[in-house]
């Protein structure tokens, strides 16, 4: 195994964590009885005590087993963050089935992919997004499902600001069993029979490189980066955790959702992002932990009314989904005193793998391999291992990993392989590891543009881009180019005191004298704003593919 880190190992964590041999939903189970009275979710000031929150996945589990699911069944949950959702995942569990996160954002054709994939034996959604599923429902012969309104845990004097179209209460959906009626007479739950190796999970790749695949996860898999969380951020019952990750996510869901569950600690939930709520949230709940990713935490430091907010809460800051740039972590850290707790993980490993210590992090590294993760750089091509210092692509063997992908063998062969007798997933993404161990994220192994013959990773780009005063948001493609096959554009977000003072030609100019020749954006774009997935990263294939088909007109 790679140690190279383990001089900077946080002092008060052990190496290695011993995992309890349970259901993940046991922690729910536990919590309620240690901490009763609790809340374990506030949702816009309705607090959800732990007593309450498992009492009703109990009868979720009841009413579930009931319309026939049974162990290794498939419950789709569809939904925006909200105490449905959370009651969802462990009400499926508890009924010993697999629950299958979907991304609320997805339209008609992408649903009846997935739908199609999983085969799930019910569906539980919210009203404003059935009317998506409805004719796929019927299409698909999916007879069981059950919806929720936002507006059944909003009370009637909110404390932070509640979005119009969370309030609405709508009409009842003939056909569907009501979550308000299904939890009030609920049967009573079915045995337990499942364990640690069991399936439990099963989310679905964003399908950057194709078709999205379902990564199967079993409780113990989901459990050891639950207790992975807990420790390395130091997780207590007195922590109170920011959930404005979408819980589709694996870093919600694992950081925001299913780690205060463990810790039992609270959970303030907001259904969408919304810097003014989350700033509201942190101050009238003092929030202790905030898992983000970047473009959050770009649009928080933008808030005008920032330097006035009181965030003094918090303690612990961190997350992924796309490299920090330097400069934003220093104004982070100017601004609050922490080190922004930067990790990597992916939906194959249900969130972290890497994170930095948070008593030794590295700006602009992802940290170290955590409990029982053993991570190499090897060359993309040979598949050999790489000495320190060198690019390659990064692979990992730990507990987290996925068993495989759902109905896809020939993606299982693909994308596993074999160092010293170990079973190692290959990322896809290019990366290297410093002499103390530390590592670093360069790109995707898709998204490298060829340059002249020269590699240029945009992520590298977009991070020197990041440092220039009048940049808010970045992001780097590679379009055709006669002469050097592929060329370098950037398409950027301005801040707003920017627009209207800085030129393209000022950015392409500045970038020249940051950047080596074959590196810099030849071509800048401005726009309003960057497309962005449910999870908040940037879309740049989505802008890539749009650039090449202007192109061609």
């Amino acid at each position: 195994m790679n140690q190279k880190h383990f001089p900077f190992w946080p002092k008060r964590v052990p190496k290695e964590l011993v995992y309890p041999q349970t259901p993940l939903f046991d922690f729910l189970e536990v919590s309620a009885r240690r901490y009763p009275d609790q809340p374990g979710i506030i949702y816009y000031g309705r607090e959800i005590t732990y007593t309450e929150f498992w009492d009703s996945c109990q009868r979720l589990a009841g009413v579930l087993a009931d319309m026939g699911v049974k162990k290794g069944d498939r419950v789709a949950v569809y939904m925006q963050n909200c105490p449905h959702f959370s009651i969802s995942y462990m009400g499926g569990m508890r009924a010993n089935g697999v629950v299958v996160p979907l991304n609320p954002m997805l339209v008609d054709n992408e649903l009846r992919i997935l739908l199609t994939d999983c085969e799930p034996k019910a569906v539980i959604t919210t009203t404003e997004l059935y009317p998506r599923l409805k004719g796929i429902c019927d299409e698909l012969g999916i007879k069981n499902i059950i919806v929720g309104a936002l507006s059944d845990y909003v009370p009637e004097d909110p404390d932070i600001p509640v979005p119009d179209f969370i309030s609405q209460v709508p009409s009842s959906i003939d056909g569907t069993l009501k979550w308000l009626d299904a939890l009030k007479d609920a049967p009573a739950p079915p045995p337990v029979e499942v364990g640690p190796e069991d399936l439990c999970l099963l989310p679905y790749t964003a399908g950057s490189t194709g078709v999205p695949k379902g990564c199967m996860h079993t409780h113990r898999s989901v459990t050891s980066n639950v207790m992975g969380s807990i420790y390395w951020a130091n997780g207590s019952p007195s922590m109170v955790a920011l959930a404005a990750l979408p819980f589709f996510h694996v870093t919600g869901m694992i950081h925001s959702f299913l780690a205060p569950i463990a810790n039992g600690g609270i959970s303030v939930y907001l259904t969408r992002w919304d810097r003014a709520a989350a700033l509201d949230a942190i101050e009238k709940y003092k929030v202790t932990m905030w898992a983000n990713i970047t473009t959050m935490l770009v649009d928080m430091l933008a808030a005008p009314d920032i330097n006035e907010r009181d965030i003094s809460s918090l303690s612990f800051v961190g997350g992924g989904g796309a490299p920090l740039p330097a400069a934003l972590g220093e104004k982070f850290n100017k601004m609050t005193g922490l080190e922004f707790a930067e990790g990597y993980g992916m939906t194959e490993t249900i969130s972290q793998t890497h994170w930095n210590p948070p008593d030794n992090p590295k700006l602009g590294s992802v940290g170290v391999p955590v409990f029982g993760v053993d991570s190499r750089i090897v060359d993309v091509i040979t598949l050999k291992e790489l000495p320190i210092g060198e690019q390659g692509e990064i692979v990992v063997n730990g507990p987290q990993v996925l068993k495989g992908y759902w109905n896809k063998p020939d993606a299982d062969k693909d994308a596993f392989m074999e160092i010293d007798g170990k079973r190692f997933l290959r990322t896809g993404d290019i990366g290297r590891m410093d002499e103390d161990g530390y590592f670093y994220i360069m790109d995707r192994v898709k998204r490298m543009i060829n340059a002249a013959g020269f590699k240029v990773w945009p992520a590298d780009v977009e991070s020197t881009l990041y440092r220039h005063p009048a940049i808010l948001e970045a992001c780097v493609i590679g379009i055709p180019d006669d002469e050097r096959v592929e060329t370098v554009k950037a398409i950027i977000v301005l801040n707003k005191d920017s627009v209207g003072k800085v030129t393209e030609k000022d950015i392409i100019a500045w970038s020249k004298e940051q950047m080596s020749a074959y590196k810099y954006p030849r071509f800048v774009e401005f726009v309003e704003s960057l497309p962005k997935s449910g999870a908040g990263k940037i879309l740049w294939r989505q802008l890539q593919e749009e650039e090449r088909e202007r192109l061609k007109k």
